[in-house]
């Protein structure tokens, strides 16, 4: 249905009916105002309307959500000609405010996806110890990235706060370093060997100096493999040890002999200390007594395997 909404009086005319036709034009000046037609909403309408302006004035999160579905069903018209007058009389949000809190949802909704397409459905929820922003300022830098450059660029911002939220200027500091280096390839390739620098970043700690090989290749990041686990790492966090394709391939077998005495689940206090000092060796072999231990580390746990 639609309903015409017609001004009691016209704009700028004198509420003054006494005065003299031939003095009137002396007080008052008519200006024609245009009718505004509106269109009324129906009972399911007016309920959802209600229910996500509620939702306005809760998270940043929700709020763009909200303003977001508000806007595309055109849920202001019964009051409104223009959502973005709308926004303004109702939550007293400007065209800006409006635009950066639904970008910010959708950053939001995208930073959800996990690596293996799993959703995270509450705020507060983790995925893989994914931690999500907590305020619109701490994504806005985001929204100039592809959807992939999002979610890894947050993952960094995350670790660089000591796997905190991070604030708004640590995610602009690395958005720009990242766009900074955009032409830039990363440099690694999958097989090479590395050593972990950890610097300042916690989620290193006790890495530093350790020798990984690169299992994946992103953008802006490796995944490796060390003795002890799998990691995700910043190229900054990586030097390359330029060992040959002989000597990588090497250090591979070294590091499957290293992991399946890991993953034994038998390991006693000693041999896992010596298995940590091999996964720290700074060259591309091993002395004929660190083969001899580690060889005889084996036996004693594949004749342990076999009473077991």
């Amino acid at each position: 249905m639609v309903k015409r909404k017609t001004p009691k009086s016209m704009l700028g005319e004198s509420s003054n009916s006494s005065l003299p036709p031939e003095n009137e034009s002396k007080y008052s000046t008519r200006v024609p105002v245009e009718v505004v037609e509106l269109e009324e909403l129906s009972e399911e309408e007016v309920r959802d309307l209600l229910h996500l302006e509620r939702r306005v004035e809760r998270s940043f999160y929700e709020c763009g959500k909200a303003l977001m579905e508000l806007r595309n069903r055109r849920l202001y018209r019964s009051t409104h000609r223009t959502f973005e007058d709308y926004c303004h009389d109702r939550f007293g949000f400007t065209h800006r405010n409006v635009n950066y809190l639904i970008a910010g949802s959708m950053v939001v909704d995208n930073l959800k996806v996990g690596t293996n397409g799993s959703q995270i459905h509450d705020e507060t929820e983790t995925n893989c110890s994914q931690i999500l922003p907590a305020n619109e300022r701490q994504v806005r830098p985001l929204t100039k990235l592809e959807p992939d450059q999002q979610r890894q660029v947050w993952q960094l911002s995350v670790e660089e706060a000591g796997g905190k939220v991070p604030s708004g200027r640590i995610v602009k500091d690395i958005v720009q370093r990242v766009m900074e280096r955009a032409t830039v390839s990363n440099p690694f390739l999958v097989g090479e060997v590395c050593q972990i620098v950890a610097k300042d970043n916690p989620e290193l700690r006790g890495k530093g100096g350790c020798w990984c090989i690169v299992s994946q290749v992103n953008d802006f990041s490796c995944t490796v493999t060390a003795w002890d686990g799998q990691y995700s790492v910043r190229m900054d966090h990586l030097k390359s040890l330029e060992y040959s394709d002989a000597n990588c391939a090497k250090m591979k077998e070294v590091w499957d002999r290293i992991s399946r005495l890991r993953n034994s689940g038998l390991l006693e206090e000693a041999a896992y200390a010596y298995l940590k000092h091999l996964g720290e060796v700074k060259r591309p072999y091993l002395t004929p007594l660190e083969e001899k231990l580690l060889a005889l580390i084996e036996q004693e746990y594949v004749d342990a395997w076999i009473r077991k």
